[in-house]
Parts: structure tokens; sequence; C-alpha cells
């Protein structure tokens, strides 16, 4: 994530001065440090949640709708400079790729909610709360904070708002019927058992994805509109946004403290489940991320959509994963728990993945140089 003094846009990233082996040293202090600041933010987080008694309580209290109003402030902070960074009159030539979107689609919602699927019964065939859990897990796509990801990975900003914007609109029609799928039906089909039933509100997916997107995107793309109409692009791009750009980095860590404090005791007082529920976890991050950057390469995609493809494929919406698991099997079931795990594996294994992307864009012989930044 940049400092107030580094890039803002792609036409602002300058040359690197080392080969793309030599990524990390071309990066800020800030940058390098960043996984040390996101592990703070989480250690701080299941701190706070062990030993302030009643903290919990307290943060689950202040919602509306059952949306976590701190979390959607955290996030809103996170989001906004990253939205507000987009050349939304760039959007069309994003639109026109159907090597992108295809495989986005493919990844997303057949390949992604099916590997999770088998993961979980692979790794929990005895625990079924948490099975369920991961497999919820499976079929919230990210439409978050997947934007930082791809911009720390100077993935394409413009690409990613077109396919967060497609996760958004499937997750509202989808969701509920997927989840009847994999939790009712392919079990019985498969001779695994019973199922469990999934009742889920496509409004309470709605307004998820109204608070968690479209605040933030409203947001981004008046400030650029009214921005640009009244001091240029130039001022916007070298002035504005290497202001606003650090705000996304407290509001991850923010987001992450909040988080990780409304469950510390829970994944604490718990570190055996946690363990057996962040293996199948692991290998579905690692896999999906690895398998979408080499299926976008193999289908000729530039470095920058091909990490956008990885990010967006591997990321999942943690807050609608937890917000479903609690509000269908209660806020100490371990659906709900296996939801909480969800983040405390997805944040640390892909922020690695942003510098092993970085790393990769050797591979590529039209990868574009610059720095990380946000």
């Amino acid at each position: 994530m940049s400092s107030p003094s580094s890039p803002s846009s792609p036409s602002a990233r300058p040359a690197a001065s080392s080969p793309d082996s030599d990524v990390i040293g071309g990066l800020s202090t800030l940058d390098r440090l960043l996984p040390v600041w996101i592990g703070l933010a989480m250690a701080a987080g299941l701190l706070l949640g062990r030993l302030v008694p009643g903290l919990d309580t307290a943060l689950e209290a202040v919602q509306v709708g059952g949306i976590s109003l701190p979390i959607a402030l955290g996030l809103l902070l996170m989001m906004y400079p990253v939205l507000a960074k987009v050349r939304y009159d760039r959007l069309g030539a994003v639109t026109g790729d159907r090597r992108l979107l295809i495989g986005s689609l493919l990844l997303n919602w057949v390949i992604g909610p099916a590997l999770m699927f088998a993961l979980a019964w692979i790794f929990l065939p005895d625990l079924p709360a948490y099975r369920t859990g991961l497999i919820i897990v499976g079929l919230a796509r990210c439409i978050a904070m997947v934007l930082i990801w791809n911009d720390l990975a100077c993935g394409d900003r413009e690409a990613a708002a077109v396919l967060v914007a497609i996760n958004s609109v499937f997750q509202v029609v989808a969701f509920a019927a997927l989840g009847w799928f994999y939790l009712e039906v392919l079990p019985g089909w498969l001779g695994l058992g019973e199922g469990t039933a999934l009742e889920v509100s496509a409004w309470d997916i709605a307004q998820s994805v109204l608070v968690f997107l479209g605040v933030p995107l409203l947001a981004g793309y008046l400030s650029r509109r009214l921005g640009e109409r009244a001091r240029g692009r130039d001022w916007y791009e070298t002035r504005f946004l290497p202001k606003v750009g650090p705000i996304a980095l407290y509001g991850l860590l923010f987001t992450i403290v909040i988080l990780f404090a409304l469950q510390g005791d829970t994944i604490t007082s718990r570190p055996g489940d946690v363990a057996r529920i962040a293996l199948p976890l692991l290998a579905y991050f690692l896999l999906m991320w690895g398998g979408s950057f080499l299926a976008g390469r193999a289908i000729g995609l530039p470095y920058d959509r091909t990490a956008t493809l990885a990010f967006t494929a591997a990321g999942n919406n943690f807050e609608l994963a937890i917000a479903v698991a609690v509000g269908v099997f209660g806020v100490t079931s371990g659906q709900a728990l296996a939801g909480v795990v969800g983040p405390l594996i997805e944040v640390p294994v892909l922020v690695a993945l942003v510098y092993v992307s970085l790393a990769g864009r050797r591979l590529f012989s039209t990868a574009p140089k610059g720095t990380v930044h946000v």
C-alpha cells in the first residue's frame, strides 16, 4: 500500500530500476512491512477479544439489518481509495474481453464452490458443522477485500471493478440456489448422507452487496467524475489520489482488528478445531489462486489481468459467509466458527500470494513494471 508520495495511477507507476526478480527491493518501507502490520492487527484483535470481557458482544450489538457497523466502516474505508483510482471511462475495454469474463465466471461460480465442497468432505468427513461452514465460505465470492490484494499486486483496476460487480450480481441471484445444491442435493446424489438445509434471503445478500460494494463504488465514481471535472485528471491522479491512498491501509488494519476481536475468544479457546478447519482453507486458497494464475497465462491474458483473475477467484466474502452461518445456525455454531477461520487463513495467505504474483511477472513478456501501491 502506498505512502502519500507513492504513485496512484497506472500511468504514474515508475519503471522499476531492478529486475522483476528483485520486486521486494523496489518496494517502499511501508509496503515491505505490510505483512508485519497485518500480523500485528490480527494479534491485536485476538488479544482484545480474549482479554476485554464483553467486547465481542458490544461490537456485535452495533449493527443495522444484521450488518456489523464497525466492519462495514472498515471495509468502506478500505475500498473507497481503490475504487476512486479506477478509470471508469476504460471499463468498456474490460467488458469486451471474453477470455477474462468467461474465465472469471467459470472459476468463481463453477470451479470455486465445487473445489471447496470436495476439500470440505476430504478434510472434514467427521465434522458436518465445520464442513457446512466451509461450503458456505466457498459460495460467498469476494466483492470487497479482493480489491486491495489486486491493487497490491499491480492488477488491472478496471478489470477488478468489473469482475467484482459481476460477482455481486451472481451472489444475489445464485447464492441460495447453490447453497441448496451443494448442501442438500449433491450429498444425496453422491451417497454422502442427508443434506443440510440452508434458508437465506436474497434481500439479505443484496443488503450486504449494497453496503460493502455499492456505497464505496458510488463514492469512488463520484470522486473521479467530480474531481476531474473540477480540476482535471492530472490533478486528480497526482495530487488527490496520493492523499486518500493511505486510508485503504488504515481501513484494512481496522477491519482485521475488529473482525478478529469479534471472535478472538472462540478462536483462541479451540485451537484444535481451528487447525482442522485451516487445512482445507489453506489448500483451497493455494489451489484456486495458483490454478487461476496459470489459467490466465494459458489463455493469453497479460500479467495485470491474470493477477486480477487469480485474486478475484481466490478471495471470498467472509462477511457474508459469517452472517449467513450466524443467521441460520447461530453465533456459537460450528458453521459460524468455520466462517470466522476463513479470514484468519485468507488474509496472510493472500498477502503472501501478492508477493508471489509480483515475482511471477517474469513469466509474462509484456508484464507491466512498477511498485506496489494502494
